[in-house]
């Protein structure tokens, strides 16, 4: 059974960081498309970043150079650094990974950002 566990979340001050990580176990074939999504109460989810398996790298708009995907050697674990955080940036935030047949979520983690 995938599972994919995200940590990192919490408390921060506007112009602070954080580091959320994405560790998946479980994986028996090749993951296609790894990313991030988050969703602001009263928002629908939408996109953050996505790492592509070649490795190349997606943001959307809002980012503005702020955050960067990331992934480590095995391809199982992912990072969002996320810098110059804003208030508008609080929402819960999933991992997710694609493999050509399946779709795998985490369980969120709450980002919260203080003005």
């Amino acid at each position: 059974q995938v599972q994919l566990v995200e940590s990192g979340g919490g408390l921060v001050q506007a112009g602070g960081s954080l580091r959320l990580s994405c560790s998946a176990s479980g994986l028996a074939v090749s993951v296609a498309l790894m990313g991030w999504f988050r969703q602001a109460p009263g928002k629908e989810r939408e996109l953050v970043a996505a790492l592509i398996a070649s490795g190349e790298t997606r943001y959307a708009d809002f980012v503005e150079g702020r955050f960067t995907i990331s992934r480590d050697k095995t391809g199982t674990r992912i990072y969002l650094q996320m810098n110059s955080l804003k208030p508008e940036d609080t929402a819960v935030y999933w991992c997710n990974f694609k493999t050509s047949a399946m779709e795998y979520w985490g369980q969120g983690t709450q980002v919260t950002v203080s003005s």
